[in-house]
């Protein structure tokens, strides 16, 4: 397995470089014996939760390819609170330890320091979920309060029309399902609902 190293600067533009980031990494890689590297760049914002070099890092870490993701700061992950937090979730669910090397933070398991790291940065995690999800029940209380309706629209209302014509025709049900396209019991809901 390889030891991930990500690397990310905000623009493609030639006045960000991860020149500085990359040795840094490197540095700290080649202390602890990771010659076996991969090495994934983005230059993108933080902002993004897509980025292509991250998404092929992601698939990676899925497919078992990685031992441990390297970064120079946690911010080149992402600036996102959220899409960070989801991010050191799947990866410690995967046991993917995340290291980065300017903040000292190391989550590995034989690492004194890192259950301790690891359950604070899930602790952050939990509490955007948490914030997350009481935003998302207030904005629905708030929709449902000025009637909106909420859900998948109701696909049959909008063949109705069609589904009464063909009815008035004097066709059977079956008939009108096999010509619509439609399933026999949604034909027999719009008739039964239509006397």
């Amino acid at each position: 397995m390889k030891t991930a190293v990500y690397l990310r600067v905000s623009t493609a533009k030639g006045t960000q470089k991860t020149d500085s980031q990359e040795y840094e990494v490197k540095r700290y890689c080649s202390a602890r014996g990771w010659k076996d590297l991969e090495i994934y760049v983005d230059k993108l914002s933080g902002g993004k939760t897509s980025r292509p070099a991250l998404d092929r890092m992601v698939k990676d870490m899925r497919d078992g390819k990685i031992a441990r993701v390297v970064v120079f700061k946690l911010d080149r992950c992402g600036r996102s609170l959220t899409h960070l937090c989801l991010l050191i979730d799947e990866m410690n669910r995967l046991g993917v330890p995340l290291i980065c090397t300017s903040q000292g933070i190391d989550t590995s398991e034989n690492n004194p320091c890192a259950k301790f790291q690891l359950d604070v940065l899930k602790a952050v995690c939990e509490f955007e979920r948490n914030l997350i999800r009481e935003r998302v029940n207030a904005g629905l209380a708030a929709a449902r309060a000025k009637g909106v309706r909420l859900g998948r629209p109701k696909t049959l209302q909008w063949r109705r029309e069609d589904v009464l014509e063909l009815r008035k025709q004097g066709k059977g049900i079956r008939e009108i399902a096999r010509e619509l396209k439609m399933p026999v019991a949604s034909v027999f809901k719009v008739v039964k609902e239509a006397k």
